[in-house]
């Protein structure tokens, strides 16, 4: 297995990816197109943020996303990480792991001083993973509100 920067070349596995990542999410679901633009901006824009893939025999078999901000309380770069998903046939294998560790080795080498994400309230798989990364849940609340430009 091999863990890498996602290329363009990579946009059709990782659009096949977010599509089970968001059938499974309360609050998304899957948009091609949507995906396409989002996937395509990051990849072109890695002041943005990176899309970092796990790869075998040359596959795309998992990913994460993260992108960078600053916190006006820290002073500092920050990062969020989106979109944390490994296909089911290598769950348990010890891909995320190994994207995780990579994901936060890359977060701290471009300056960010804490990794922020969200998950659903019930996903106890996540929370245990995550937790078993260093991830403590915050007392903070998300809220979100659309915003119609169109």
């Amino acid at each position: 297995m091999k863990i890498s920067t996602a290329t363009a070349e990579d946009i059709p596995e990782l659009c096949a990816l977010l599509s089970l990542l968001f059938a499974q999410e309360s609050e998304f679901e899957p948009n091609h197109e949507a995906q396409i633009r989002g996937l395509t901006v990051i990849i072109n824009s890695p002041e943005m943020g990176h899309i970092i893939v796990a790869r075998k025999s040359g596959k795309v078999i998992g990913m994460i996303n993260l992108l960078y901000s600053v916190s006006t309380a820290l002073g500092e770069r920050v990062a969020v990480l989106e979109d944390v998903i490994v296909s089911p046939k290598n769950r348990g294998s010890g891909v995320g792991s190994k994207l995780m560790n990579h994901t936060v080795q890359l977060a701290k080498k471009n300056g960010c001083h804490r990794i922020t994400l969200l998950t659903d309230y019930d996903n106890e798989g996540a929370h245990s993973f995550y937790q078993r990364h260093g991830f403590t849940r915050s007392r903070m609340v998300v809220f979100r509100r659309p915003l119609d430009n169109q």
